[in-house]
C-alpha cells in the first residue's frame, strides 16, 4: 500500500536502531548501506527523514550526485544482509548480489527500495549539512569521530511511504 506520508515515530526508531537499509543510485551505480542512526519528523512544513553518511563511504558520492535516497525498515529478519551491507563497501562488491537483495521500484523517485516486508520511505534531499569538529560536543568527537571521518546530514523530504506486509 502506498501513502504520501505515514510514520509511527517510535516504531521507526525501534527498527532503525536494529538496522535499516539506505539505498541510492547514480550514474548506473546502485548501492545500499546499513544505517542505525537517523531522525524522522516535520521540518520546513514537510515530512523528513534525516540520514547521516560519512564522507568516506561509497554511498556518500552516490547520494551527492543523486539527490535522493530510500530508507527500508525491514519487518522481517534480515540481520545477515544488514551485517554484510554494514561491513563491506560498494566500491569493492555488488552488495545486492552478495547479500541476495533485490531492488524494487519506487513510486515517486528513481532510486529503488529493498524488496522486503517493512516500511519504505522515498526521500528527496531538501538540505544537506556537513558536520564539522567545531559544531560537535567534545564527548561526541571523542566517542564517534576519533578518526575525523565526520558525517554529512541529508534531510530528505519523504515523498512516499510504502508499507509491504
Amino acid at each position: 500500500m502506498q501513502k504520501p506520508f505515514n510514520f509511527e515515530a517510535q516504531k521507526t526508531l525501534d527498527i532503525l536502531s536494529a538496522g535499516a537499509f539506505l539505498t541510492t543510485r547514480s550514474e548506473g551505480r546502485l548501492n545500499t548501506m546499513t544505517i542505525s542512526w537517523g531522525a524522522i519528523g516535520i521540518m520546513w512544513g514537510k515530512p523528513v527523514f534525516a540520514a547521516m553518511v560519512r564522507a568516506s563511504r561509497f554511498t556518500h558520492g552516490l547520494i551527492e550526485a543523486a539527490g535522493e535516497f530510500t530508507v527500508s525498515l525491514p519487518s522481517q529478519d534480515m540481520q545477515k544482509a544488514l551485517g554484510l551491507c554494514g561491513s563491506a563497501s560498494g566500491r569493492d562488491i555488488d552488495k545486492f548480489e552478495a547479500a541476495k537483495l533485490k531492488p524494487a521500484p519506487s513510486a515517486k523517485i528513481k532510486t529503488p527500495r529493498i524488496d522486503c516486508k517493512g516500511t519504505h520511505y522515498e526521500c528527496i534531499t531538501l538540505v544537506k549539512a556537513d558536520m564539522t569538529p567545531q559544531n560537535a560536543a567534545d564527548e561526541v568527537k571523542k566517542t564517534w569521530y576519533q578518526d575525523n571521518d565526520y558525517h554529512t546530514f541529508y534531510f530528505g523530504e519523504i515523498v512516499n511511504t510504502e508499507i509491504v506486509d
